[in-house]
């Protein structure tokens, strides 16, 4: 059981919540004990893709949070909240409602290498302590703001010209990305505010919610003993980056965390094999082959 589940989340789940479901899945059917992580947050007012690392998998979840991620949302007009989205309390109203032209004229603006202003109801912190322990505390919170980059970002499906109490977006973002302050500066240039009322993460890294899998199936498959036919392989998280067939002699040595010298190899990222079986993630450099994550398989 080394590689990963990956859950639909469901509305007011938290990734913490997650981890200890696929726990129980795991206690249930008998697997043993196995180290599980998630391989990003999602908050609980958020659904979709939250991939789980089991086993040696866990390793690689660092990859996971630097990995490019998908959303659909919601932005709301015409109120924000001190959460900018569901959660919160009203801080600011506007009657402007903006019409699909002028939503999909401003989109430009936030494509590509922005500047954006982190929630001050986030997981950050300030001075040793969470942002939103201090923002629940009733203390004024202000965030520096971050170099993210949006790769796209599209109007869903919509009527031309029409008025729009509320419009929904695709976003393929990169790690650091805060959907929230992207819907509040959105709005803001659209002269209104807004907040988020739908987060849905399609795509996180290489897993989509076509290997998604409901707690309810998670469960289910537990009990049944079957949890291995939803795990996906160790590699699934690095499906971009070429594998580098081992000797068995090669393979002992990077075990050992030895060095291998005179390998025909371009340099970069490999994942090295002894037949099927993972060794470890390397790095290559001047024909050198250096450990980067070793596997214990």
């Amino acid at each position: 059981m080394h590689g990963w589940i990956i859950l639909d989340k469901p509305l007011g789940l938290g990734s913490t919540q997650g981890v200890s479901a696929v726990k129980r899945a795991l206690r249930d059917g008998g697997y043993g004990k196995f180290k599980v992580g998630h391989g990003g947050t999602l908050d609980p007012l958020a659904t979709g893709v939250l991939p789980i690392a089991v086993g040696e998998a866990t390793k690689l979840a660092g990859r996971m949070l630097d990995s490019d991620k998908v959303y659909e949302f919601t932005i709301g007009f015409g109120v924000q909240t001190d959460t900018l989205d569901l959660e919160g309390v009203e801080i600011a109203t506007s009657s402007v409602r903006p019409t699909v032209s002028e939503i999909e004229a401003v989109l430009p603006r936030f494509t590509g290498p922005i500047a954006q202003v982190p929630p001050a109801y986030s997981a950050l912190k300030v001075d040793g302590q969470r942002a939103y322990d201090l923002a629940r505390a009733g203390e004024d919170v202000v965030l520096a703001s971050r170099a993210v980059t949006i790769h796209a970002l599209t109007v869903a499906p919509a009527t031309a010209g029409a008025t729009m109490d509320s419009v929904t977006l695709t976003a393929h973002v990169s790690k650091g990305t805060y959907i929230r302050s992207l819907a509040r500066d959105i709005a803001i240039a659209l002269g209104t505010v807004g907040h988020v009322t739908m987060l849905r993460r399609t795509k996180a890294g290489p897993f989509t919610l076509d290997s998604a899998i409901s707690l309810d199936i998670l469960a289910e498959s537990g009990k049944a003993r079957a949890l291995e036919d939803k795990l996906l392989p160790l590699r699934a998280a690095l499906d971009d980056i070429p594998a580098l067939p081992l000797t068995p002699d090669q393979a002992g040595l990077l075990r050992q965390g030895r060095v291998l010298i005179g390998i025909a190899a371009d340099d970069g990222h490999y994942f090295a094999l002894l037949d099927q079986d993972p060794v470890a993630l390397v790095a290559v450099q001047d024909r050198e082959v250096r450990v980067v994550r070793g596997f214990n398989l």
